[in-house]
């Protein structure tokens, strides 16, 4: 199982979800509005959930920004299910 662990950052509209893993086998990838979902499927599925406006995965971390609209309430349990998802847990 991944080992997810979401920590603030100074935008309170982003969240960095730490992994025990790497989150991409790139240098690193930015996800937003236009970009191909080819380019990045853990991207591409966040950003799909709505009421996100970034989503940038390196290293060991996928950093999720969401707009001013959207909850981290209601967002943070879903984003994290996704990336459990997305690495097959």
């Amino acid at each position: 199982m991944v080992a997810i662990t979401p920590t603030p950052t100074p935008n309170p509209n982003a969240l960095k979800f730490q992994l025990d893993r790497p989150a991409t086998d790139r240098r690193s990838e930015t996800f937003r509005a236009g970009s191909d979902p080819a380019d990045s499927p853990l991207g591409a599925r966040i950003f799909a959930l709505g009421g996100v406006t970034n989503v940038f995965l390196t290293a060991d971390f996928v950093s999720v920004t969401i707009d001013d609209a959207a909850q981290w309430g209601s967002m943070l349990p879903t984003i994290t299910s996704v990336i459990e998802e997305h690495f097959g847990e």
